[in-house]
């Protein structure tokens, strides 16, 4: 069967459905392209749904006591974001914004939940989508509390690598473009501060930066010095076509 919306067919998540499930869903979806910087929800925005990232990258943003950006993480095309309205309802409580131009789907929460309670495999799945993640970000908070800035960088870029590592002849690099201070905004850092110790780590043979891109020359000893093994599992492949998707338009 010819989907019309084949970027939800190939996300992982949804190839656990069967062929009437999947065009349930696919009628149910809307897109909508978001220029960089654009807000794609906001704390307090109804939470409706879950969105599925076609292309583009995506930021996680939180805002501190004292009106500081924190980020929680980022989003890369193929993954679904925005999940927790999938079992709570509510309110969002943080903001999702579009790190460059992107093309987002709004996948409404009631039909993805009755599709969950068809398909064991799916539920199973987006559980442990949300563990990932949670897991994620509670080490991302130790790691705040109990160590210092050249700690928190050094275990930043592995986990970093775990999501965004693809080899190249100088080593693994993080293709992702981050300047210093998203960097900074991630772990809870200055940008002087981040300079200084990828200075460091540049100086020592761990890494090679230009241009907001850093290469990982000796992973293994990064690693080693900073704890954990990586993991890079490989994310489905994502095509775009587009145009005759109906729009969604969120606050």
């Amino acid at each position: 069967m010819a989907h019309q919306y084949w970027y939800v067919s190939s996300c992982s998540l949804f190839q656990r459905l069967s062929e009437d499930q999947l065009s349930r869903l696919e009628r149910h979806a809307r897109t909508r392209t978001f220029a960089k910087g654009e807000a794609i929800y906001l704390p307090s925005d109804q939470s409706n749904g879950a969105f599925l990232l076609g292309s583009g990258r995506v930021r996680i943003c939180s805002t501190t006591p004292d009106g500081k950006q924190a980020i929680l993480g980022f989003v890369k095309a193929g993954e679904l974001f925005g999940e927790m309205s999938l079992v709570q309802s509510g309110y969002r409580e943080e903001r999702a914004e579009a790190a460059e131009a992107c093309q987002v789907v709004l996948l409404p929460a009631d039909e993805l939940q009755r599709l969950m309670s068809e398909c064991s495999d799916l539920s199973l799945g987006i559980t442990k989508l949300i563990g990932v993640r949670r897991r994620r970000i509670e080490r991302r908070l130790r790691s705040l509390l109990f160590r210092s800035n050249r700690e928190r960088l050094g275990y930043l870029l592995l986990d970093l690598i775990e999501q965004f590592g693809k080899k190249c002849p100088n080593g693994t690099l993080i293709d992702v473009r981050l300047s210093h201070q998203e960097l900074a905004s991630i772990i809870g850092s200055t940008r002087e501060s981040v300079t200084i110790n990828l200075g460091e780590f540049q100086a020592e043979g761990l890494i090679q930066q230009s241009r907001m891109r850093i290469v990982v020359i000796d992973l293994g000893l990064l690693s080693a010095e900073f704890g954990g093994a990586i993991h890079q599992p490989s994310a489905p492949g994502i095509r775009l076509d587009v145009g005759s998707l109906p729009a969604f338009h969120p606050k």
